[in-house]
């Protein structure tokens, strides 16, 4: 018998759970050199594919994510896929199995991370739904799969370079405006014109090409960080997500009048900076406290308020001034603001407010105002009978995650965005939460115990071999 004292008591139970299940120690351990010991090393090997020294960064269509989907690439071959990469930088890797007619499920996550990012957020996912793949092939049974199996690594997820996010997974979906094409970077480059200097060349035709048939899919399920602290709260390592939270990012401009810090007198200045923070201020009061801003509001019913309670969460995370200077009261401010909720209903009704609310306080300031709306996703349901198929994976691979019925799997709410909410679009969806240490996400301090990674590789395995 293999010496294993170097294991931790959780993946004990893990082993022993699993050869009450039929699995011997031997091929156990094997799954653990495959889904624990290779996939963190990708994860970190990954995680060092960056465009900065300094930090994690990898945005869409930079020299790292270039880079990036060539060494996703190799791993999808690795575990004996075919692969390419489609005119929108999305990485695929199939397996068409025993009958390449059947509907396909879909697999994985986003490549490109945030900036200063951790090195789990999207690389989980990917990661994961190779690591099960090849253990299938290592077995002998990826030819055996009933249907095909395509892992995507999806080219843009976080919207950080072009602030429109979804682009991968948006265009596969079918989803993506042409009008995108044309969007332009903070440098000028278009979405269009990045894509061609990485020798892909793509116009408004072929990117509506780029669309699955929905009556060639079966479903897309991915595997991802939680991002919160429930499932370490609880202290179980896996837990399935119910829905995800929509979401709609404005772009919000001030405009006043440029001038003297020193010189301009207090009661005749049209301050756009005292403006926007008056706004910023209201936002967080509207969303801190919806019901007192909307129940006596016309355009929404008090229901509609509470139904907000729990979910609703409002963010101003850019600002910027021109000129920008001590000296100087700006002429212009611009910020961002990104509104998330479970209830769409409530979600537009907290826009309608927040923009009314604008143009009194501008009126009343005498600066213009201006509210764009940059990024729109409705909520999302996953799908109930791939989520059933998923937590009986679970419990297949793992055993029961307690023998407290009240610490049974948790199923939560996604606040985050995630690639399954573009794919909800074109077919049914589930998610599986990893836990996360201290709910830290989109920062290097992002951490997964190899142990959780593991067990969520295990879990996927269960789930694909539930295929064959």
């Amino acid at each position: 018998m293999p010496s294993i004292p170097h294991l931790s008591v959780s993946l004990l139970l893990l082993l022993v759970t699993a050869c009450a299940n039929g699995f011997s120690e031997e091929k156990k351990l094997l799954h653990s050199e495959i889904l624990k010991d290779e996939a963190v090393a990708r994860l970190f090997e990954l995680g060092k594919v960056s465009d900065s020294e300094e930090f994690l960064e990898r945005t869409f269509q930079s020299a790292a994510s270039v880079r990036a989907g060539s060494l996703i690439r190799r791993w999808m071959e690795d575990a004996g896929l075919q692969t390419w990469v489609d005119q929108m930088g999305n990485v695929h890797g199939r397996h068409e199995g025993l009958n390449p007619r059947e509907k396909a499920l879909l697999m994985g996550s986003h490549l490109d991370t945030v900036i200063d990012a951790g090195v789990f957020d999207g690389a989980l996912g990917i990661i994961t739904a190779l690591s099960a793949l090849k253990v299938l092939k290592i077995k002998g049974m990826l030819g055996n799969l009933k249907r095909p199996v395509e892992v995507i690594a999806f080219s843009d997820e976080e919207g950080v370079r072009f602030q429109s996010t979804f682009l991968g997974s948006a265009a596969i979906a079918g989803v993506l405006p042409v009008s995108t094409l044309q969007v332009h970077d903070k440098s000028g480059v278009t979405v269009q014109g990045s894509l061609r200097m990485n020798s892909i060349d793509i116009s408004e035709e072929n990117l509506l090409q780029l669309k699955y048939d929905p009556e060639s899919v079966y479903g897309y399920v991915e595997v991802h960080i939680e991002q919160g602290p429930v499932l370490e709260n609880v202290g179980l390592p896996l837990g399935l997500v119910k829905g995800i939270a929509g979401q709609t990012r404005l772009k919000v401009t001030v405009k006043g009048t440029q001038g003297h810090a020193g010189t301009v007198p207090m009661k005749m200045r049209r301050d756009p900076m005292a403006g926007a923070a008056e706004l910023i201020v209201l936002l967080e009061s509207l969303c801190n406290q919806p019901e007192s801003f909307l129940s006596y509001d016309g355009q929404c019913a008090a229901s509609a308020a509470q139904s907000l309670a729990g979910s609703l969460v409002c963010t101003v995370g850019e600002i910027s001034t021109w000129p920008s200077a001590s000296n100087v009261i700006p002429g212009q401010v611009t910020f961002t603001v990104d509104i998330r909720a479970m209830d769409d209903l409530g979600r537009e009704a907290i826009i309608y407010e927040f923009s009314n609310r604008i143009h009194q306080i501008c009126d009343k300031r005498s600066v213009l105002c201006f509210v764009e709306r940059k990024h729109d996703a409705d909520a999302v349901a996953c799908d109930a009978e791939l989520s059933s198929k998923l937590r009986s994976a679970v419990y297949a691979a793992v055993g029961p995650l307690s023998d407290d019925e009240l610490l049974d799997m948790p199923v939560l709410m996604s606040g985050a965005g995630h690639d399954a909410m573009a794919m909800s679009h074109l077919t049914k969806v589930a998610m599986l939460f990893v836990r996360c240490r201290s709910g830290i996400s989109h920062s290097p301090a992002e951490h997964v115990l190899n142990d959780d990674v593991w067990a969520a590789g295990m879990a996927l395995l269960e789930f694909l071999e539930s295929l064959v």
